[in-house]
């Protein structure tokens, strides 16, 4: 079983992962209003996926006979200027889950915690290519701030919507919902 320290930190990251679930349909809910449905597609999505990493880690604390806790979370960020705005905010999202989950491999590595660490590892890749994504898609929104219809294009040309199930990726709690 992982320690006390990393079940805690598995659960923070939980939350942490249900919040960023919010903050994308906060996010696709915002482009919606502005007519952007590619956009609104990519986020809702985007929350989809985060939802299903909290519900990763959730069946992984349950497959440990670990307590696995759901919290409440803050309300997310509703307010944008621009079309860039919730893109940057995006990214300084995927960086910092990025940051966490490097510490709760660290955390594992060094208790020893080799099962936890071996999950983990999954995450890790995950979290590179979000970070990638989310910056080509700030790059191109911010060239294309006063032509929004361009970023739309740029969704659909390099079918960052798309969906690619990884076969890989660890059980979520509830399957495949």
């Amino acid at each position: 079983m992982p320690s006390d320290a990393l079940i805690q930190q598995i659960n923070e990251q939980i939350a942490y992962e249900f919040a960023a679930e919010q903050q994308y349909i906060a996010i696709a809910v915002h482009y919606d209003g502005m007519t952007l449905p590619r956009l609104a597609t990519l986020f809702y999505k985007q929350a989809l996926e985060e939802r299903n990493h909290a519900l990763m880690l959730t069946q992984y604390l349950l497959d440990r006979d670990a307590a696995a806790t759901i919290p409440g979370i803050e309300a997310p960020r509703t307010g944008f200027t621009d079309v860039v705005e919730p893109i940057a905010l995006s990214l300084e999202q995927e960086k910092r889950v990025g940051d966490q989950i490097e510490a709760l491999s660290q955390t594992a590595r060094d208790e020893k915690d080799y099962l936890s660490e071996q999950f983990l590892i999954w995450f890790l890749k995950e979290q590179v290519e979000e970070v990638a994504k989310m910056s080509s898609l700030l790059q191109v929104a911010e060239r294309e701030r006063g032509n929004p219809s361009r970023i739309e294009d740029f969704i659909v040309r390099e079918a960052f919507d798309a969906e690619n199930a990884d076969p890989l990726a660890p059980k979520a709690a509830g399957g495949a919902l």
